[in-house]
């Protein structure tokens, strides 16, 4: 058996599972067929455009998350280093800037090789993951892009933490 040969055990698709996260979550939801599906989550800074999509041939389970954010062309080149800066610090995903229609995503994918099922808790890991990590990163993006600032300093306001309430 080669290294690179796929499972052909009959298996559940991955999306029915994240489709069942969604409606117990009461999230809106459209399955585009039997390999993507597409769910609009509200977070805190934005609304976030989820995208699942389940890749047979590579058995992975890619999710792409994308928020309300176009980034104009003069200030592509401070949120590619913003990017830059915040991948470092991922330990899983990371963040693209689609340069087509200046778009920000961050991108995780779940890996189910030789045949593995995807679980609920997997799915809504990867979920939560990809919602905590644009939630906590959202506010960077908009000091580069609307307020103007550097790379490093948006990265450092946004990363700064206070404790109690005023």
């Amino acid at each position: 058996m080669s290294l690179t040969q796929l499972s052909e055990h009959p298996r559940t698709n991955p999306l029915d599972v994240v489709e069942r996260v969604a409606s117990l979550n009461d999230w809106s939801f459209e399955r585009a067929g039997d390999d993507e599906i597409t769910m609009i989550v509200a977070g805190r800074w934005s609304d976030y455009q989820i995208s699942f999509t389940w890749m047979h041939n590579i058995e992975a389970l890619h999710l792409a998350c994308a928020f309300d954010l176009k980034v104009p062309e003069r200030r592509r080149p401070e949120v590619q280093q913003l990017i830059s800066s915040i991948n470092e610090q991922l330990w899983i995903g990371h963040f693209d800037l689609w340069l087509k229609d200046g778009m920000v995503m961050f991108r995780h994918a779940l890996v189910l090789a030789g045949g593995v099922e995807a679980s609920s808790p997997q799915c809504q890991a990867l979920l939560s993951t990809a919602l905590e990590t644009c939630e906590g990163y959202y506010p960077a993006f908009q000091f580069v892009v609307w307020a103007g600032k550097p790379s490093r300093e948006a990265l450092d306001a946004a990363m700064f933490e206070t404790s109690g309430e005023a």
